[in-house]
């Protein structure tokens, strides 16, 4: 199938499609007019990256994770460093999530202190 009749059927636009396989997510051959040739199966393939972006995995991650992957959900195989990718991804997002609460917390204090000096009769954030 052309690049155009698997962003239709996936839902993905064909920049995106071009962009995963300069990522080495996708592999279409080329027909004698140069055209991109996909298999049936790139539907598939298709699926499973954007479901893995969804989990908060790089292309660069899915990459080499792609071999370890089978089914629409999709379902892991396990495969050699798939557990210490997939954890190293985790740890990255527990601490990105840290940091989040951290400057919440600070946020916070900084309203708060504001708004106990607010002056008496003024709203907060008035002249």
């Amino acid at each position: 199938m052309l690049i155009g009749e698997l962003s239709r059927r996936t839902g993905v636009n064909a920049h995106q499609l071009r962009y995963y396989e300069a990522q080495g997510l996708l592999e279409p051959r080329r027909a004698a007019n140069g055209y991109r040739e996909y298999a049936d199966d790139a539907v598939l393939t298709v699926t499973q990256v954007r479901k893995l972006l969804g989990a908060g995995l790089s292309t660069q991650e899915i990459a080499s994770l792609l071999p370890c992957v089978t089914g629409e959900a999709p379902d892991l195989e396990p495969c050699t460093e798939l557990l210490d990718t997939l954890r190293a991804r985790l740890n990255g997002l527990d601490e990105h999530i840290g940091a989040l609460d951290r400057s919440r917390r600070v946020l916070r204090e900084y309203i708060g202190a504001t708004e106990r000096r607010a002056a008496p009769g003024r709203g907060v954030g008035a002249p």
